[in-house]
């Protein structure tokens, strides 16, 4: 993924990620429980972050110039569909067995912010 196509889908994401709070906070209040309420709303928080972490890959590409960082990006991307995603559908749904998938998006978190991190070390 290149830098400017890493901000549209951060760009994106965020924007995804704002309304999704929106809809949490005014929308679903009264008609989930508060612990799937409690779901949706660290699903929101961890898009959001991650989002932020797209769009500081993607300034960081020009000045690391590393190709772990668009493998980053694409990660992190990954780990927003699969965490977040999955927590969506479990607060929307219950369905339990989804937060199966869950840590493997943690895992693609962990996976791109260490690749961030060997970029940076490298390019010193």
């Amino acid at each position: 993924m290149t830098d400017r196509q890493l901000v549209v889908v951060a760009a994106l994401t965020l924007l995804v990620g704002v309304a999704a709070g929106a809809f949490g906070a005014h929308g679903l209040k009264r008609v989930i429980s508060p612990d799937l309420l409690a779901v949706w709303q660290t699903a929101v928080l961890y898009q959001l972050i991650h989002g932020l972490g797209m769009l500081a890959i993607a300034a960081l590409g020009a000045r690391f110039g590393s190709p772990l960082l668009s493998l980053a990006g694409g990660f992190m991307f990954a780990g927003i569909v699969l965490f977040s995603g999955s927590l969506y559908i479990l607060a929307l749904s219950g369905t339990k067995w989804l937060g199966a998938i869950t840590p493997i998006g943690g895992l693609d978190f962990i996976v791109a912010w260490a690749m961030v991190a060997l970029a940076a070390y490298r390019a010193s």
